[in-house]
């Protein structure tokens, strides 16, 4: 009963807020909402039950959304019109690809790049989304392979065979792109140690301590990620983690990104609160709800672009850096130096919509799913019964804090403003919440 009574109470929220905007027409909402979707609304390829419950309650009688909805993923191994017809399949709902944003989106911003040979790794159509987002010269994995036959060893029955007649050289390598986790763990790891390790020629020997390194865009930090299994799985931040390992094994210093995209990072938030403001006839949002259920990606990312919000600027620390101020955390974000101050003026266009008043400054409410209280609806990365991060100790190990390397531990940033049992419950709350301040 108590149950029936919630659901006819939200639902009575729901219609009211319908009832409102229809009668009220020059109306614009005041708040928005980024999703998370893997473990948040799926579970592998199988939808949440909760999920189609939520998102019904988010419509309104024409079938519009209520509020901005953008869903903010780091998979990154589809195109995102792709993303949109799942999500629409499976929600029942109509999702465009405007209201999507993977992990590789923000790689639209970074037009420097364009123009260079890039080397792409990850699973899916990886050259159509290099090509999609601008670059032009693409290299994959799989061709480099071919190219250079004696690189990849480790699999004995696969080692592919010299060609008769030899092939056209590939360009040099100018930068590589990290898409996702590939499938071959150990061929994309030695080819991108080669190519690291000759400065972009992989058919030549290693140089011994080369002076400049080539630029790396690492899209999707995720550690892991919750699939079908009972326990989540590993993601693309565990590969970078093996390819961070070997390198400096290998070279005897920190492999350096020229950019870390994707949940946590800012350029992520920047991107997606765009598309927010897009759907919103580009009317500030006084609230955005960020629902998600990694305490390192959905919770880190959104308190730290809250502090972004907070001070509605970008610091340069060096020229290769973004720093999100607020007890020195770094933001795991860099860009070239004449691409950074387009960036900052595109974002602060984007937060103050040309007027510079602390009015348009907006608060991102953090909603975290867990998934152990309740496995048969609550299905998130988070267990409630696991302790959080915590600096008290001198030494944080890898397993006290499943960040990226370059994500400094602040325990105020991976406290969530709620934790509920589903998506369902955080839609339930966000209508109670916005209803109650009209």
């Amino acid at each position: 009963l108590p149950g029936c009574l919630s659901f006819c109470f939200c639902l009575f929220l729901s219609l009211s807020l319908s009832l409102f905007l229809s009668l009220s027409h020059s109306w614009a909402p005041s708040a928005g909402v980024l999703f998370d979707v893997d473990g948040v609304l799926v579970r592998g390829g199988s939808l949440i039950p909760a999920a189609r419950r939520a998102f019904r309650k988010l419509l309104d009688s024409n079938n519009n959304f209520l509020f901005p909805v953008v869903f903010v993923t780091n998979a990154g191994s589809c195109q995102r019109h792709q993303k949109a017809d799942q999500l629409s399949r499976l929600l029942d709902v109509q999702i465009t690809p405007d209201q999507v944003v993977l992990s590789y989106s923000p790689l639209r911003m970074l037009r420097s790049f364009h123009e260079k040979c890039v080397l792409v790794s990850g699973q899916g159509p990886v050259t159509d989304i290099a090509n999609s987002l601008g670059f032009q010269k693409v290299v994959t994995i799989e061709q480099l392979r071919q190219h250079h036959p004696l690189l990849d060893m480790v699999d004995h029955n696969r080692r592919p065979s010299l060609s008769s007649s030899p092939l056209h050289s590939l360009p040099k390598i100018e930068a590589i792109i990290l898409f996702g986790e590939p499938v071959r763990w150990e061929t994309n790891l030695q080819l991108l140690v080669d190519v690291l390790l000759t400065n972009g020629s992989p058919g030549s020997a290693y140089q011994p301590q080369p002076s400049v390194q080539l630029p790396v865009l690492a899209c999707n930090m995720d550690l892991m990620w919750m699939a079908e299994a009972p326990s989540p799985r590993f993601g693309h931040g565990m590969f970078l983690l093996c390819l961070e390992s070997i390198y400096r094994k290998l070279m005897g210093r920190d492999l350096q990104y020229q950019g870390l995209l994707g949940k946590p990072g800012l350029l992520t938030y920047q991107y997606a609160e765009q598309l927010l403001r897009k759907q919103n006839n580009n009317h500030k949002l006084k609230t955005i709800y960020a629902v998600g259920d990694n305490l390192m990606t959905d919770i880190y990312g959104a308190n730290l672009y809250n502090r972004y919000l907070a001070q509605q600027h970008v610091t340069m620390v060096t020229s290769s850096q973004v720093i999100a101020q607020g007890s020195g955390t770094e933001a795991a974000v860099a860009v070239p130096e004449e691409e950074l101050a387009c960036v900052a003026a595109e974002c602060h266009s984007i937060l103050v919509g040309g007027v510079k008043s602390s009015a348009s400054i907006c608060l991102l409410i953090c909603v975290l799913i867990s998934y152990s209280t309740c496995p048969q609806v609550c299905t998130g990365v988070y267990n409630p019964h696991a302790s959080l991060p915590s600096n008290e100790s001198s030494s944080i190990t890898e397993t006290v804090f499943h960040g990226h390397r370059d994500l400094v531990l602040d325990p105020d940033l991976v406290e969530p403003t709620h934790v509920v049992e589903d998506v369902e419950a955080a839609v339930d709350l966000m209508l109670q919440k916005e209803v109650a301040d009209l």
